[in-house]
């Protein structure tokens, strides 16, 4: 059985853009831990979707701002 927004995965959340877009960085059972431009949060994976192109580039950039800033996997 595949994993829907499995770990790495690019996602939004479906009933708010208060958190921004999001990279999934664990999975537990059908909880997903992700990494938001906003917040790190745990969230249930029905209550995500895949983040569209321009959400996706947008984590992307933030993702390589932070890792520029202050190293590390982010």
């Amino acid at each position: 059985m595949e994993t829907p927004h499995g770990p790495g995965s690019f996602v939004a959340h479906t009933g708010t853009d208060v958190y921004g877009p999001g990279k999934v960085i664990g999975v537990d059972g059908r909880h997903r831990r992700v990494r938001f431009t906003h917040y790190t949060a745990t969230v249930r994976a029905e209550d995500l979707r895949p983040a569209s192109p321009g959400e996706t580039r947008e984590i992307q950039a933030w993702l390589r701002a932070r890792k520029a800033r202050y190293g590390g996997e982010w």
